[in-house]
């Protein structure tokens, strides 16, 4: 069989993807012999990454790179190859872009296109047993994380993408550019980014303890204009902003982002990390409902995708002020 002959019984056809993995190939009954024929200078086709072949000889695309490090990465241990399906969503396997590429597959302007950029991250299981190879990098998880599909293609999650990505920067405007995005245009909130960070053990390094402390007052900006918003969009009372709590003899009871004095209805964004939210939170807002204040608490997430609901508990807090015991006076202090 020449490099020019047709396919096998089951031809790899013009509506088949641009790239395939051998396993694939073979699921269509084509032999590697023949493949091997197809990309022999001269020949239709090109071998991409192993195992992995573009059915063209054009420089290979975006789409292409993406793919193919995904059919790389995605491809099972030796012993099952032959089992595997000929769709992408299986051949993929556990597989999922992540770092820079993911990124930009998001939509960040601060990332560069993937076709700039010289290497792919590709996440798989820590228990895989697979090498990083011409354009793409593997890096390993413990816990495989649940990937978002955009156009088909399984990207990490927008914070691990994030920690994937400032783990192989070191130039601190660009850590500062894509975790400013990442936050001001919605597309995670600051707190599961510094837990994504901690937890890849970044918070060491001095470019990005900068940037997550800007991050945070980014973050913290950004969810109090969104409950400005709520507030007047909803028609509710205005509120006292930024205060303090505390009793007549000085005795502190805390911090809330709005009180409504009338009604004794106190509301706090949810910005703290999980331990300070167990026991600061818990502790201030107990002390403040027995004096009467109802105290409501909204995450950043709430205020963006929620803030209709989030108007309606607010509103019935404040309704529900006038069935109770009045509240014992507090001073309310600016901050």
């Amino acid at each position: 069989m020449t490099q020019n002959a047709p396919l096998p019984p089951r031809p790899v056809h013009e509506a088949a993807p641009r790239v395939q993995s051998a396993a694939q190939l073979r699921a269509r009954g084509v032999t590697a012999a023949h493949t091997a024929a197809q990309c022999l200078p001269g020949g239709p086709w090109q071998q991409l990454l192993p195992g992995v072949y573009l059915l063209h000889r054009e420089t290979p695309t975006n789409d292409d790179r993406v793919r193919g490090a995904l059919l790389y990465a995605g491809r099972p241990p030796a012993g099952a190859r032959r089992t595997v399906p000929a769709r992408h969503a299986a051949a993929y396997g556990d597989s999922m872009v992540t770092g820079l590429a993911a990124l930009a597959l998001y939509g960040f302007a601060s990332a560069p296109p993937v076709i700039a950029l010289h290497r792919i991250d590709v996440l798989v299981p820590r228990t895989r047993r697979l090498r990083s190879t011409r354009f793409v990098q593997v890096i390993r998880a413990a816990t495989p994380s649940r990937p978002q599909r955009r156009h088909g293609v399984p990207l990490a999650p927008v914070e691990r993408a994030l920690a994937d990505a400032v783990a192989s920067l070191t130039d601190a405007p660009t850590v500062r550019r894509i975790l400013t995005e990442a936050v001001r245009d919605g597309h995670c909130e600051p707190g599961s980014v510094v837990r994504e960070l901690s937890d890849a053990k970044l918070l060491g390094r001095a470019h990005v303890v900068d940037t997550v402390e800007a991050l945070l007052v980014e973050g913290r900006a950004v969810a109090e204009g969104r409950l400005y918003d709520m507030v007047r969009a909803h028609g509710l009372p205005q509120p006292l902003w930024n205060v303090e709590l505390s009793l007549p003899g000085g005795g502190f009871l805390g911090r809330v982002d709005a009180y409504w004095p009338e009604q004794a209805v106190a509301l706090e964004i949810g910005t703290r990390s999980p331990r300070e939210e167990r026991v600061s939170f818990a502790a201030e807002r107990e002390h403040l409902e027995r004096l009467g204040v109802t105290v409501v608490r909204v995450t950043p997430r709430q205020l963006r995708e929620s803030a209709a609901q989030q108007s309606v508990v607010l509103r019935t807090a404040m309704m529900a002020a006038e069935d109770r015991e009045p509240a014992a006076y507090v001073v309310v202090v600016p901050r």
